[in-house]
């Protein structure tokens, strides 16, 4: 009935927008075509609305050209601009005329030299879209006339123009999606140049659906599946005839030929190998289940750079998702990717550098790539400026491990790391320079290298000179080696002081802090240090809870450690009023392990003077809490406990008793457990009549077995022989002590630098 009321067809045109191509020399017209069926008295029956675009080429278009003219010849020859568009046409003609040959964005995910005509396939002949037709009936023929129809259509796909045209041909793409599928075993320039016509069509977003709904994706992985196959057994056959093949003779002969028809095969498998990757890397989120990433890997077996390009191109997009990052740990891709650093080709070495820095995120990962001997091969592209920042990124990763910070030592890293720092004079540190010099900084090795000549002064100069607080972190990792290191601040003591000071940055005074903290130098007169500095106000009102961050509140206990090893210092500060203000943040921190441990070490060093340790045991609850802390789950706070009660126990009898109390009090309940629970394992009788009533331990109304015996006398001499530690311990010349705890122990390891909940001080977005 429509039909019967239908009289005409109405077509209109409607011009979008204009643009410029983004590769080419040409004019990128947009519009939308309208179509309406018409009934008879005119009314609107049905509508579709399409849109498309038009390309326009200037291949006339140089430098001298006439925009103004060329543009209105532009308007002439292309009916459907209107003429109000012309100022736009010569705007758009100006910036093609002067815009530079290497476009900065492409829509297309290829360079245009990779669309070369395909290599081995003469055609005497130049396709035309309108006799696409013709070409598709070549494809239900024989192999030789398959391979013609489909060189012609690839001639037309490799026109943008012409993808519509061939989009809308659902034979032409599913002619060659069968062929593909059913012929490609039987002729590798066949499926190179049909994986070809779709990786043209893969080139463009809006195409991507037609890869998808024929499967070319998995097609693709069945046929390099099976190609690599083959390049195994060739090579396995090479290896056999060059082992038998005599040096002459016909085996030779033939030897010779196998390896010519070998190098041939290996360059149509290698070229259909790269139309197959791009096609892949369009589809990549659905090919993990078919292995993409072990048949990837093992194409990096292969010497065609522009191949490897591709692959490692299309491993670096894979290599973001973690499950395919695992898969690539599985199947030796470091390993593989080692031989490629360096190379000559830029693109491919600079892909491969992008793709170890994904990796170098997983610490297995980085393991491999030192295992392979990565790190002296990175460590020369510091010296190569296009790949510089590659590198150091990926060596800043394996700095991260303490694993490896001191095999930096044997390679030429650090002195090259040193000398960027050197020429970058007053302008800011890159922050991947400075970064992997601090994770370095704290191997003793590398620190000690770092100093050598004038590198220590040179690092102070510029640090206190720009303030870089960042380059002071360097420096305060440096300063915790002991040994001679340590010696060589002695110089810069007072410049760090001056740095401590209210009217600072807080960043700023926790790196020259830190620093100071970490000289525990013997001879050093802190004394004349903190007064000429006037530091004890400061140090005292920075401990009160709340008054800075946590992490200088904590560098100021700790220098506070330090400085109180000096007997006149460590009174000077006993007398301001240091000890009760520590307590107030000991009961403020009792949660924190390190605040608790390095609060604790400030008392055992104070415990060795006179005057301090008699403001300690008299004046002050600090025993107490230490008596509180003996029994501490921290190993570390239980052992600096235990060094100080001794001491405190020696000098004060009242003390002394309620520590030999509370130590054989928790041994005592110790083997009281014991006692009972072995008891409960054995079903052996109570010892007691009463479960609530322990005053009758050992009184018993029944008779003891000879295991139960046996359990109470070894019970009860180890409690005497412990009773007899204590007495022992009591009655020991003072001088004894002294004797055994002469040579205070080694501060607790402060948590800088190593709190598993901190993140790593860079990363990559």
């Amino acid at each position: 009935k429509m039909q019967d009321d239908a009289r005409y067809l109405k077509r209109k045109v409607t011009v979008g927008g204009l643009d410029v191509h983004p590769t080419q020399k040409a004019l990128v017209v947009h519009y939308e075509v309208e179509a309406s069926i018409l009934g008879e008295s005119g009314g609107h029956m049905l509508g579709e609305r399409k849109e498309g675009q038009k390309i326009i080429r200037m291949k006339s278009l140089s430098p001298s050209t006439d925009v103004g003219a060329l543009a209105k010849k532009v308007l002439e020859e292309c009916k459907m601009i209107p003429a109000s568009r012309l100022p736009q046409v010569e705007q758009l003609l100006y910036y093609l005329q002067n815009r530079k040959s290497s476009p900065v964005e492409r829509k297309r995910t290829v360079k245009p030299k990779e669309l070369t005509p395909f290599e081995g396939i003469e055609l005497n002949e130049e396709a035309s879209i309108t006799r696409v037709d013709e070409y598709i009936e070549l494809l239900y023929e024989g192999i030789p006339e398959k391979i013609r129809g489909s060189a012609l259509i690839l001639q037309l796909a490799r026109n943008p123009d012409n993808l519509e045209e061939l989009l809308h041909n659902e034979t032409a793409l599913g002619a060659l999606a069968r062929v593909l599928r059913e012929d490609w075993k039987q002729s590798v320039d066949l499926a190179t140049i049909i994986i070809y016509i779709f990786f043209c069509f893969s080139s463009f977003s809006q195409f991507h659906g037609v890869v998808s709904h024929y499967k070319i994706g998995a097609l693709c992985m069945s046929v390099v599946e099976h190609e690599l196959k083959r390049y195994d057994a060739w090579r396995e056959e090479l290896r056999k005839k060059n082992k038998s093949a005599p040096e002459n003779g016909s085996l030779r002969r033939d030897q010779d030929k196998a390896l010519r028809k070998y190098h041939g095969l290996l360059a149509k498998q290698e070229q259909l190998l790269r139309g197959r990757t791009f096609v892949d890397q369009m589809t990549e989120l659905k090919m993990r289940n078919k292995n993409i990433v072990g048949l990837l890997v093992k194409v990096l077996e292969r010497d065609d750079e522009e191949l490897l390009v591709l692959v490692v191109s299309f491993l670096k997009k894979l290599s973001i998702f973690l499950e395919n990052k695992n898969d690539m740990a599985e199947v030796d891709t470091v390993e593989r990717l080692a031989r490629l650093v360096p190379c000559k080709h830029e693109d491919l070495l600079n892909l491969t550098l992008r793709l170890l820095l994904n990796l170098s995120f997983d610490s297995g990962l980085r393991a491999k790539m030192v295992e392979v001997g990565l790190l002296p091969k990175l460590t020369v592209l510091l010296g190569n400026d296009n790949n510089r920042q590659m590198a150091m990124r990926i060596l800043y990763h394996i700095s991260m491990d303490d694993r490896f910070k001191g095999m930096f030592v044997y390679t030429d890293c650090i002195p090259q790391l040193m000398q960027m720092l050197y020429e970058h004079g007053e302008e800011e540190i890159e922050t991947e320079l400075i970064s992997i010099c601090i994770n370095l900084a704290a191997n003793k090795k590398n620190a000690q290298l770092m100093c050598e000549g004038d590198g220590l002064k040179m690092l102070m100069k510029r640090a206190l000179k720009m303030k870089d607080c960042l380059l002071m972190k360097m420096i305060r990792n440096i300063s915790q080696h002991d040994g001679q290191i340590k010696s060589l601040f002695i110089d810069y003591v007072g410049d760090l002081a001056a740095e401590i000071k209210e009217e600072e940055e807080e960043d700023w005074v926790l790196e020259c802090l830190g620093t100071l903290a970490n000289l525990t130098i013997p001879d050093l007169d802190w004394e004349l240090v903190l007064k000429e500095y006037n530091l004890v106000p400061y140090l005292k009102d920075r401990l009160k809870p709340g008054s800075a961050e946590d992490d200088l509140i904590l560098e100021v206990v700790i220098m506070i450690g330090t400085v109180s090893m000096d007997d006149a210092c460590a009174v000077m500060l006993a007398k301001s009023g240091i000890i009760p203000a520590l307590i107030e943040l000991l009961n403020a921190q009792q949660e924190d392990d390190e605040f608790v441990c390095q609060i604790v070490y400030v008392f055992y060093q104070m415990v060795f003077h006179q005057a301090t340790r008699d403001v300690i045991i008299k004046d002050t609850q600090a025993p107490a809490y230490l008596i509180d802390l003996m029994h501490d789950k921290n190993a570390e706070i239980r052992k600096v406990c235990d060094n100080t009660l001794d001491i405190i126990a020696e000098y004060d009898e009242e003390w002394g008793r309620k520590i030999q109390s509370e130590k054989f009090r928790f041994h005592n309940n110790q083997w009281l457990e014991m006692v009972e629970s072995r008891q409960a394992d054995e079903s052996e009788p109570y010892l007691y009549d009463n479960d609530n009533d322990r005053t009758d331990l050992f009184y018993s109304a029944g008779t003891l077995s000879k295991d139960s015996c046996f359990t109470f006398l070894f019970f009860i001499l180890l409690n005497w022989l412990f009773f007899f530690f204590f007495v022992t311990l009591s009655t020991r010349d003072i001088g004894d002590v002294f004797d055994q705890t002469s040579s205070s122990p080694a501060r607790p390891v402060t948590a800088y630098g190593f709190r598993p909940d901190e993140q790593p001080f860079y990363q990559y977005s």
